[in-house]
């Protein structure tokens, strides 16, 4: 009998099967700080892989070096918050006096200008041989490179619970995982834990919204039986995105109790936790976090959980991409239909959840839907975690009933800095059009934010001050999805360079310029392949002074929608 075809991977016909050489590159760049000729040689033999594959994804994965690293790698980020914060002329102090040529640097400094290091709580931010900080801790750390080492750095702990934690502070791995043992044991199911999640109303926490039972329900009606994997895409690279890196760090057991009822509610065998690199301080919480669950026997044969570290680039947020990376295949989005719940992972139905999405899933099965429906405001349901930076007092992540206003949330945050009036707001991260002051008391939900003219997105509300260059902060933003574009598809590749060409430099647009902005902004958005593409003018054109009810707010991605970084 012929195997099922199934519509939609004719593209993959010709792929090398598995296993991924990610992991094997990726350790050899551990061990040697590059990957040099003779170690992918030995690599393609052992692996019996042709190096033109090889060499793919090298050439692809922004975080693999194909030359020997510097004493010290200085990276620092450009992206908006940091921008926001000084950032541009703090780079312009690095470079004279770390560019090639200056005063300290002998040689051995080399000095990048890189897209997000999640770290905007302390921006400007940089990164020194691969340890992130604050750009005011520069000198302390090149001192330290050339003494031998960084070290590494620390996650950043909290005290106190947050409000989505049923257990207690200072518990651990014994006497948490509730739900997981309640499931296991019998005294629950998977249909009472589907129900629980449909009546909460909890939907994807990582940009899409698409409701959370639902989908849970989907990938455990496909294919009884078969192989089947739960992911938690843990890739949060959008400029001013870093909440997911504090859940990550302050609640790893609600992330991974999450994942795991998931795997028992789905019959999944494996579940991983896909991260950034950029996150090795909370990877190391991350894993002994596992170390942990296998000590307690909560992990092991049948059921195992492991972590997937990336090898870099934004496109990776988008649900297809990550799987091809996992699969060893340069990380460009598929055509969809089908969708990962039936032909995900290696062909197999996979779920794929954002962070903040899993670590919601224990209180609610625990304490019932109503008590999660309650905790919102209005008609919002639940808590909400947001990472706030710009011009604010307090960077930081907060996390708020569903439904907190703009402007309450920045209050929360302690007001716009240095006590300036509102100039703009983007609340839903690089991919959300920008709203006005006139919109402070507009509730932060899926809904509202749509009626706004822009949407919830990856839950990254960023500041700007009355007299900051709104225009100039949109290019910024546009800047990085054209370096980000993973150059599949022609509109996205062609359309966000001729964009950001015209726009570089600029405070004002004459008539015909805005118009070819309007008509590129068109193009992208009907024809891209994927979400990147779709919303990377958006922002730019949000800013315009374009009709609000036009196509600015009309075409923002609506709930359940395919934002840039789609449900991570």
């Amino acid at each position: 009998m012929r195997a099922r075809r199934v519509p939609g991977v004719e593209a993959r016909a010709g792929k090398f099967p598995g296993p991924s050489l990610i992991p094997a590159l990726t350790a050899i760049q551990a061990r040697l700080g590059w990957l040099p000729r003779e170690e992918l040689e030995e690599l393609a033999r052992e692996a019996r892989r042709p190096r033109y594959e090889i060499e793919g994804l090298v050439s692809f994965y922004p975080h693999f070096r194909t030359s020997p690293p510097p004493a010290v790698a200085l990276h620092a980020c450009h992206d908006l918050p940091c921008y926001l914060r000084g950032g541009e002329e703090r780079i312009a102090e690095l470079r004279e006096r770390f560019g090639e040529g200056g005063p300290d640097n002998p040689g051995d400094v080399e000095l990048v200008e890189v897209s997000c290091l999640g770290r905007c709580d302390v921006a400007p931010a940089v990164a020194v041989n691969e340890r992130p900080a604050a750009l005011s801790d520069v000198d302390d750390l090149v001192a330290a490179a050339r003494a031998g080492g960084v070290g590494d750095a620390a996650a950043k702990g909290r005290e106190e619970p947050w409000p989505n934690d049923p257990y207690p502070a200072g518990t651990g791995a014994a006497q948490r995982y509730a739900t997981l043992r309640a499931l296991r044991a019998g005294e629950t199911d998977a249909d009472a834990v589907v129900a629980a999640l449909k009546d909460s109303g909890l939907r994807g926490m990582g940009g899409a919204g698409f409701p959370t039972g639902q989908k849970w329900d989907l990938v455990r009606g496909a294919q009884p039986g078969s192989t089947k994997y739960v992911i938690c895409n843990a890739d949060e690279s959008e400029p001013g995105t870093f909440k997911d890196r504090q859940i990550l760090a302050t609640q790893p057991h609600l992330v991974l109790e999450g994942l795991l009822v998931a795997m028992e509610v789905v019959d999944a065998q494996e579940g991983w936790v896909f991260i950034r690199h950029e996150y090795g301080p909370e990877e190391h919480v991350l894993r002994a976090e596992i170390d942990a669950l296998r000590e307690a026997g909560l992990v092991g044969p049948g059921r195992q959980v492991d972590v997937f570290v990336s090898p870099g680039g934004y496109i990776l947020g988008e649900e297809t991409a990550l799987l091809e990376c996992m699969e060893g295949h340069r990380g460009e989005p598929r055509n969809k239909p089908p969708f990962p719940g039936s032909y995900g992972l290696h062909g197999r139905p996979t779920l794929i959840n954002s962070v903040e999405t899993f670590a919601d899933v224990p209180v609610i099965v625990q304490r019932g839907a109503q008590w999660w429906a309650d905790q919102g405001l209005g008609e919002s349901v639940g808590w909400k975690f947001f990472a706030v930076s710009g011009h604010v007092e307090r960077p930081d992540v907060y996390c708020v009933p569903m439904g907190t206003t703009v402007g309450a949330l920045i209050e929360l945050a302690g007001g716009v800095s240095e006590g300036r009036a509102l100039g703009a707001v983007q609340p839903g991260g690089a991919s959300s059009n920008f709203i006005g002051p006139e919109r402070l008391g507009t509730a932060l939900d899926f809904g509202s934010a749509a009626e706004a003219g822009t949407m919830l997105g990856s839950g990254a509300l960023v500041v700007l001050a009355e007299g900051s260059d709104l225009l100039a902060a949109s290019t910024n933003v546009l800047r990085f999805f054209r370096n980000e574009s993973c150059g599949k598809c022609v509109p996205c590749r062609v359309g966000s360079t001729k964009a950001h060409e015209l726009l570089v430099g600029r405070s004002e647009l004459d008539d015909d310029e805005r118009a070819q902005i309007l008509r590129l902004e068109e193009a992208m958005r009907k024809t891209s392949i994927c979400g990147l593409g779709q919303v990377a003018l958006g922002p730019v054109v949000s800013v315009l002074g374009l009709d609000k009810g036009g196509a600015a707010a009309r075409d923002q991605p609506k709930p359940g929608g395919e934002p840039a970084q789609p449900d991570r």
